[in-house]
C-alpha cells in the first residue's frame, strides 16, 4: 500500500485514522514510532516530548501500566496536512488486593503531518474514567470498529 500523505480528502483522512488506530492497537513501540519524523514534537497529557527515541520510550512505559490497551480512534475533521480525531481505550490495573480495575480513556488528538505522509507534530488531550468489568466496550474478539457509542460519549 502506498503512503498516505497530504492534502487529505475525507476518505484519505480516515483512512489514515484506521491505519493508527491499527498500528498503535500492535502496542510495539519501536513500529509506532516509524509514524511519525524523527524530530517529531509531542504533547501528551502534560507530557512534552520530542523525537523517535523519546516516543519510544514513552509508548514502552505508557503499555508496562496499560495492561489488556485497545484503542478506536474515529475522524474529527481534517485540513490539507492536519487531521484532528476523538479516541476512546480502555486498559487496566491490576490492585494490591489482587482485583482488577478498568479505565476507559476518552481524548482528542490533533495531528499535523510533513508532505511525506509522517506526522511531525502529535498534541493529545484526555481524560480516565474507572469503569466496571461489564461497562467495558472492547473486549476479548470485539471489533473495535463495531461497537457502537452513543452521544453521551461523544
Amino acid at each position: 500500500m502506498a503512503p498516505i500523505v497530504p492534502p487529505f480528502t475525507a476518505e484519505t483522512a480516515s483512512q489514515k485514522v484506521k491505519v493508527a488506530q491499527d498500528l498503535w492497537n500492535t502496542r510495539d513501540p519501536s513500529k509506532v514510532a516509524l509514524a511519525y519524523t524523527p524530530d517529531t514534537i509531542w504533547r501528551n497529557r502534560d507530557t512534552f516530548l520530542k523525537g523517535r527515541d523519546q516516543v519510544i520510550d514513552f509508548l514502552t512505559k505508557k503499555w508496562e501500566k496499560e495492561n489488556g490497551y485497545r484503542l478506536r480512534k474515529d475522524l474529527f475533521a481534517f485540513t490539507d496536512n492536519k487531521i484532528a480525531v476523538q479516541f476512546f481505550y480502555e486498559w487496566y490495573t491490576d490492585k494490591a488486593d489482587g482485583t482488577r480495575q478498568w479505565y476507559r480513556t476518552y481524548g482528542l488528538e490533533d495531528w499535523t503531518y510533513n508532505s511525506d505522509g509522517l506526522m511531525r507534530k502529535r498534541q493529545m488531550s484526555a481524560n480516565d474514567v474507572a469503569i466496571l468489568d461489564a461497562d467495558r466496550w472492547f473486549k476479548d474478539g470485539v471489533d473495535v470498529n463495531s461497537v457502537t457509542i452513543g452521544p453521551e460519549h461523544l
